[in-house]
């Protein structure tokens, strides 16, 4: 049985987390009125709640996917050929296989999507540089400069995009949001979406958001 707990209260945002193989996290989400929770959305969850809450201290699974394109860029995409295709993909990792991307995948993906990186190198943003940062604009929406103030509050100095090595075809990978510690990140290192990776609870959690 697939349980879903609901750990934040009626509040402005309502949110809840499943434990799952992500394509049964979808449907446990979707069946009790939630949806993925957005990079956006979980920025203001975090400085809604506090940065000892549950939801910031534990990590999760969002809306936006990784699209690594096979001549080496790497783009964050608001446009999820993963949420579209989540029992594929759960299954390609449960094989410890990447999710290719058809050319008409790639070209949707990129519609709504910023450039992060031109030779799929890792990045790192400075928290006090985040009202001004292009990424931290589109990762976080109207959230950015407050998010990034909150962070340094927490004594959070940066927040690192962590990318997979290149491959001769385009795949996505599905982001995986650090929680707060000495730094955050934005994870694309692991194909753990059906089970496989640091085990239940590690980085197995989708989170979902309803208001």
């Amino acid at each position: 049985m697939v349980n879903l707990i609901q750990d934040v209260k009626p509040k402005e945002m309502v949110s809840a987390y499943v434990e799952a193989p992500f394509d049964t996290a979808l449907k446990t989400l979707k069946k009790n009125n939630y949806r993925l929770i957005s990079l956006e959305e979980n920025a203001k969850l975090i400085m809604q709640e506090g940065k000892d809450a549950y939801c910031s201290i534990n990590g999760n699974w969002v809306k936006e996917d990784f699209i690594h394109i096979k001549d080496k860029r790497v783009y964050l995409s608001k446009n999820s050929p993963i949420c579209e295709n989540p029992e594929k993909t759960t299954a390609c990792h449960k094989k410890y296989q990447e999710f290719y991307l058809t050319n008409e995948q790639v070209e949707k993906s990129l519609e709504n999507s910023i450039l992060l990186s031109k030779d799929a190198d890792n990045l790192k943003i400075p928290t006090s540089d985040f009202k001004n940062n292009k990424i931290t604009n589109y990762v976080f929406g109207k959230y950015a400069e407050q998010y990034g103030k909150f962070l340094i509050e927490a004594g959070i100095k940066n927040m690192s995009l962590y990318f997979p090595y290149p491959n001769d075809k385009s795949f996505a990978r599905k982001v995986w949001f650090r929680f707060l510690g000495e730094w955050i990140d934005l994870d694309g290192g692991n194909w753990s979406l059906g089970y496989r990776g640091w085990g239940l609870g590690g980085n197995l959690r989708s989170r979902g958001v309803k208001k």
